[in-house]
């Protein structure tokens, strides 16, 4: 398995699997409600959007080589248009974003960016 494709997929999983459990655990700990703020659905996006950027990056990546960082500031629009779009009106219902609310898109969110980023600069470098 030497395709940087499936590598990132594989650690992105595994990421955001032991990031979840993480999540899940600290709230019990503190005893907040587990399920609540939508961060199964927040998690699985995150992690659809993240696979869906990076093979769009990895595709095209001959083609566009000298535009991948546009294309990924481009993907990156496009996570926050859907925390606009999906989540911001759920979480805004009483009035205000909690920071339970918050930690529950954002945490996932910044791990696949952390990811996509690292792994986009080690595509890039391999293609020089």
């Amino acid at each position: 398995m030497n395709n940087p494709f499936s590598k990132f997929i594989i650690k992105l999983l595994v990421i955001l699997a032991l990031a979840f459990g993480v999540h899940i655990l600290t709230l019990k700990i503190l005893d907040f409600p587990l399920f609540d703020n939508k961060i199964i659905l927040s998690y699985c996006v995150n992690v659809i959007l993240a696979i869906a950027i990076f093979g769009f990056l990895y595709k095209m990546k001959e083609k566009y080589k000298e535009q991948l960082g546009f294309l990924f500031m481009a993907g990156s629009a496009l996570k926050f248009a859907v925390f606009f779009i999906v989540f911001q009106p759920i979480y805004k219902l009483d009035g205000e974003v909690s920071r339970l609310e918050f930690l529950a898109f954002f945490a996932p969110y910044v791990l696949c960016l952390i990811l996509e980023t690292f792994s986009l600069s080690k595509l890039l470098n391999k293609l020089d």
